[in-house]
């Protein structure tokens, strides 16, 4: 029978939700701030309830430890602090505990404050002055089989614990107790990886505003052929997402493609900034541009085409370009099977599309509480036999990627190869893969005049 208390979380949650995708639908609005912090702690007490126990049952952790000194955060401990808590405070340790038996995750702040309702604060800094000592007294009291800290070797969002702070633990708890401390590399990914039930009722409505964004910069409103420059594109939309009142995790680029001499540089593509260009008629513009918005992120790459005067549609060979990069993508998806690895994904999806003729390249990560998540990776632009080790992790449900590839196609008309570059974030469950708001199949269009 529902408390009073959750009913009451509920009804806050539902409303909520409906600003925000009233107001995305309507347009690209996002909550107050002060709605924007309720949400997120509602969504973070929520998956520290319902999703992380089962995460340390699964990695077969019973107590997990987070330590952080101010203004050098754990990227785990980030997520698991307040909305109203922009970094620790002094040393902030957090502690998870699971004491079985069905019985829910005790959440504990070793630390001079509660960490809000979230963490309840059990250091009495007046009797006991050390924190370590109180952190090793409270591991004696709860005699974990198992006690975890961030520490990986291969998985850098994994590895948030420094090395200063490791060894005052481990001093501490070798003085006291015979406890080993070990890796917590499979729970962080899994924590960082999982997205919950409440994320996803919000989630979709992120990148659908991303595509909005998108299709105002690849318009008239923004795009003066002739005039406007690819620079002027990439600063359009960060003055934008500051409208917005959000912010992008990485600087966009915007670039094109054209009928000239000048042939697709693979490696400067990936590895270089754009030069500004000016946008011309017969063009064909690329995108890649992301949003960060409570505490989810997005990561998006789209093409438009440049009408030329006596144009009224795209291109019948660029439309062909742009239906093999879709047909990749559905090779792509179609392989994702839980507990394959990022590598064996990556292995099937390119001999299938080469076996069709398609000239791929893949290189999707995951994708959540960061824009480069923690995860499965698959594939990377320079490493398209595969990727040791993040490449050999496997496929879980409930995750989240930004399928993210390209193909090449020949353009006799151009007399060279081009790029369709694409870019749209997507959901892994039982039912397979689905797109948060759709995926591109129709070039944006942009008129001469």
């Amino acid at each position: 029978m529902k408390t009073k208390k959750s009913m009451m979380k509920n009804r806050l949650m539902g409303c909520l939700l409906l600003v925000f995708c009233a107001s995305s639908l309507a347009a690209p609005n996002v909550l107050p701030m002060r709605e924007r912090a309720q949400l997120i702690n509602q969504i973070l007490d929520d998956r520290l309830q319902h999703l992380l126990p089962g995460l340390m049952r699964r990695e077969g952790i019973d107590m997990w430890v987070l330590i952080s000194r101010e203004y050098n955060e754990d990227p785990i401990l980030k997520t698991m602090l307040p909305a109203n808590w922009l970094s620790a405070r002094r040393r902030t340790i957090l502690v998870l505990f699971d004491p079985g038996e069905g019985k829910p995750i005790e959440r504990l702040a070793v630390a001079r404050y509660a960490v809000d309702t979230l963490f309840r604060k059990s250091w009495d800094k007046e009797k006991q002055p050390n924190q370590w000592d109180s952190l090793v007294k409270l591991i004696k009291q709860k005699q974990p089989k198992k006690v975890a800290v961030n520490q990986s070797k291969h998985f850098a969002l994994a590895d948030g614990i420094t090395a200063t702070e490791y060894e005052a633990f481990s001093q501490a708890l070798a003085k006291q107790s015979e406890t080993q401390l070990i890796s917590s590399e499979k729970l962080a990914i899994a924590w960082l990886e999982t997205r919950s039930e409440m994320e996803m009722q919000v989630y979709p409505n992120l990148i659908e505003l991303g595509h909005q964004v998108i299709a105002e910069a690849f318009s008239n409103q923004v795009v003066k052929p002739g005039v406007t420059t690819t620079d002027d594109i990439v600063w359009w939309l960060r003055e934008k997402v500051l409208d917005l009142r959000l912010q992008t995790w990485f600087h966009p680029t915007v670039s094109l493609q054209r009928s000239s001499n000048e042939k697709f540089d693979h490696l400067q593509a990936f590895s270089e900034r754009p030069k500004a260009q000016i946008i011309m008629p017969g063009d064909l513009l690329h995108m890649d541009f992301g949003l960060s918005y409570l505490r989810l992120h997005s990561d998006q790459q789209q093409h438009a085409y440049v009408l030329k005067p006596n144009e009224t549609d795209v291109p019948l060979y660029l439309k062909k370009a742009l239906a093999s990069a879709n047909r990749l993508q559905d090779i792509f998806t179609a392989h994702f099977k839980l507990g394959r690895t990022g590598n064996e994904v990556l292995k099937l999806s390119r001999q299938q599309a080469i076996k069709e003729g398609i000239k791929p390249s893949i290189y999707t990560h995951p994708i959540g509480y960061h824009g480069h998540a923690a995860g499965t990776t698959l594939g990377m632009w320079d490493s398209q036999g595969g990727v040791p080790v993040q490449g050999d992790y496997p496929l879980h449900f409930n995750t989240a990627y930004s399928i993210e590839l390209n193909a090449a196609t020949f353009i006799p008309q151009w007399n060279k190869e081009i790029r369709i570059m694409l870019e749209e974030d997507a959901y892994f469950d039982q039912s397979g893969v689905s797109y948060l708001d759709g995926r591109q199949t129709q070039f944006h269009l942009i008129k001469s005049k």
